[in-house]
């Protein structure tokens, strides 16, 4: 039996708060479950989060998996260490080829007075060291 640590939905209609359960992975997200292990109020300000550290330690020591909103949850409450998430890249979009660096376009023949002094500070050299 696959378990799961999801967030079950609770509240009023736009006045949401969850429940952090412990659930089959077959069951339905408002569905049964198997125990609560901690609430979550996002209305509240900063939001309400409620964890039972030992149970769900219990519960991933014997397989459960978190959700990725549990997840998160679990890792501001500092249950679990926080992960760097990399964003995938899309395998259906080939990646572009480098193409050769093209030359330069000259500067535009009329330049404001700030563009110049501009172009001045970073075209004078550095002063020779000895």
């Amino acid at each position: 039996m696959a378990v799961k640590i999801r967030l079950k939905r609770m509240g009023a209609k736009k006045r949401p708060c969850y429940r952090l359960v412990v659930a089959d992975a077959r069951s339905p997200r408002d569905g049964r479950f198997i125990e609560a292990v901690g609430f979550y109020d996002p209305l509240t300000n900063p939001a309400t989060v409620r964890v039972d550290a030992d149970r769900v330690q219990h519960w991933m020591r014997d397989g459960a998996r978190p959700s990725d909103g549990a997840r998160v949850l679990l890792e501001r409450a500092g249950i679990l260490p926080r992960t760097v998430r990399v964003p995938a890249t899309s395998p259906t979009v080939p990646a572009e080829p480098v193409a050769a660096a093209a030359p330069a376009e000259p500067p535009p023949a009329e330049a404001t007075p700030a563009d110049t002094a501009a172009d001045a500070v970073e075209a004078e050299p550095a002063p020779a060291e000895s």
